[in-house]
């Protein structure tokens, strides 16, 4: 599963979009996440929407303090540069789209704001936006907004530098993800009971997973303590847990091939079981009754494979 994790690369957008109507979910019922919004008829858009159905409500989280109707939100992956270039680009983006109304001036100037996310800190950004005359305010820890020159109200959101508390789906989206934010992001979302909410969860876990797989195997060790998180992780690990079980059926056939008697196809099946039953202990780090439980075996049967690990 690692090595598979290295050669593929992460698809961190989905996370994202998922990290961010989470952040957003107490006003959710005022706000519209339209992805990957086409700009036009060719292949051109912004990362994220988010349309403000009620102009007189005020976003609960900091993130959402400077919304107006329209916010223009763009995403920067860890592995993703930030210049002055980008920040233009992105006023280019939210120009193309105050120009697309069906309507002249449709989308109102006064009603578009930017929004630009990315895990470093952006200092030749700031440095350059500096220089330019622009200044460049720290409102909240890790959210930093424009003034000075600027066409619409604009904000960069540093993730790594936004509280833990209510910002856990951002900060995970790392490669290097703490065990603290995970912990916070697991007890975030457990009572979360509507389908939507769930997957956006689930996309934010999964991106987090694969940059952090080591850290995740860490934490899974204390079933206790990530009850949530197994329950979160539930088709991860029911595939591992698989991959066991086939691996433990497969080497039994090969001894009981070996052995070619009735007798050693028993004694396989046994060694089968046993084997899936260690690579779970190894792996998960699980206590016997734990790895018996995961893979189903009959409480019958239970005290005598104990007997014989």
């Amino acid at each position: 599963m690692g090595e598979h994790m290295e050669k593929t690369s992460i698809q961190w957008h989905p996370g994202f979009y998922g990290a961010a109507e989470l952040e957003l979910i107490s006003n959710k019922d005022v706000l519209e996440f339209q992805r990957e919004y086409n700009l036009s008829k060719e292949p051109l858009r912004m990362d994220l929407l988010i349309i403000k159905k009620l102009a007189d409500v005020r976003i609960e989280n900091e993130i959402g303090h400077i919304f107006k109707r329209y916010n223009v939100v763009v995403y920067k992956s860890p592995e993703d540069g930030l210049s002055i270039d980008d920040y233009f680009k992105t006023l280019g983006y939210t120009c193309l789209y105050k120009g697309m109304g069906s309507t002249v001036n449709q989308v109102r100037e006064e009603e578009l704001t930017i929004s630009v996310f990315r895990e470093a800190y952006p200092r030749e950004l700031f440095q350059a936006l500096g220089r330019s005359g622009r200044m460049v305010e720290e409102r909240y820890p890790g959210i930093y907004y424009v003034h000075g020159n600027v066409l619409f109200d604009t904000q960069v959101v540093v993730t790594s530098r936004l509280g833990k508390e209510a910002h856990s789906g951002l900060r995970v989206l790392s490669k290097n993800a703490g065990k603290e934010d995970i912990m916070a992001f697991i007890e975030k979302v457990k009572c979360l009971v509507e389908p939507g909410d769930r997957d956006n969860a689930d996309a934010v876990l999964q991106v987090s997973i694969a940059a952090n797989e080591g850290l995740y195997q860490e934490v899974r060790r204390d079933l206790g303590m990530c009850e949530a998180l197994r329950e979160l992780m539930k088709d991860v690990i029911d595939a591992e847990i698989a991959e066991k079980v086939a691996k433990g059926r497969e080497e039994a056939k090969k001894e009981g091939r070996e052995e070619g008697r009735e007798e050693g196809r028993e004694k396989g099946s046994d060694s089968a079981t046993l084997l899936a039953i260690r690579n779970l202990m190894d792996t998960m780090k699980w206590t016997a009754d734990q790895a018996m439980e995961a893979i189903k075996i009959p409480q019958a049967d239970r005290d005598r494979y104990a007997a014989m690990l």
